[in-house]
């Protein structure tokens, strides 16, 4: 069950659905497959999705004292409301239509933790994901409530998703035609990394 402080009031309740997957045990994709030198795909997210809101309203409404209505950033005509509420990216299209024609060995939802905290979960025990931050540049809101709340890089990685919303990994040989999936479905991603050998299951961004 997922908290959100300070947005429910008295008096008032959250009505909410949800979907469970089912899928053949021999259809399963597991960390089994994954392998040092495997390349880690980051499928691009425009916004802050579902995750982070938390600390994005204490930092654009209690830090930075601003209101819904107000520019979300100088310059901009997009108003905080309007780029909270940006809708998110649903990747299940794109995922599903790689996987018809790729050897996907893993896939990490980037949601609460972040990418540290997410494609750790995928990953065998004794090897590790070195995540390289230059590879892409996370949308502005991010460097936004970075700046206004003085926080951390770190922990804004392990809150946000940073602008990367779903991980693939897969082998080298596959990097390229998935890529073109992926374009062909109307996304963007970017090869943000690798898998490490000698590892303990942990990711580093650097």
């Amino acid at each position: 069950m997922a908290e959100h402080p300070g947005l429910m009031h008295a008096g008032e309740f959250e009505l909410v659905g949800f979907s469970v997957g089912v899928v053949d045990k021999h259809e399963m994709i597991t960390r089994e497959s994954v392998t040092p030198d495997d390349v880690i795909i980051g499928l691009h997210s425009p916004g802050l999705r579902s995750n982070g809101y938390s600390l994005a309203r204490k930092v654009l409404f209690d830090t930075a004292k601003k209101s819904i209505h107000d520019p979300v950033w100088d310059g901009t005509d997009v108003t905080v409301g309007e780029e909270l509420l940006r809708p998110s990216v649903i990747y299940t299209p794109t995922v599903l239509k790689v996987l018809e024609q790729n050897q996907v060995k893993a896939i990490a939802h980037i949601t609460g933790g972040g990418l540290p905290g997410n494609v750790n979960r995928v990953l065998p025990d004794d090897m590790d994901a070195e995540i390289l931050k230059e590879t892409w540049s996370p949308p502005r809101i991010f460097t936004e409530i970075q700046s206004l709340g003085n926080i951390d890089e770190g922990e804004m990685f392990k809150v946000f998703n940073m602008g990367i919303g779903m991980v693939l990994i897969v082998d080298q040989q596959s990097v390229d035609s998935t890529q073109e999936i992926i374009d062909a479905t109307g996304l963007s991603s970017t090869q943000i990394g690798t898998v490490k050998a000698n590892g303990t299951g942990s990711v580093e961004i650097v």
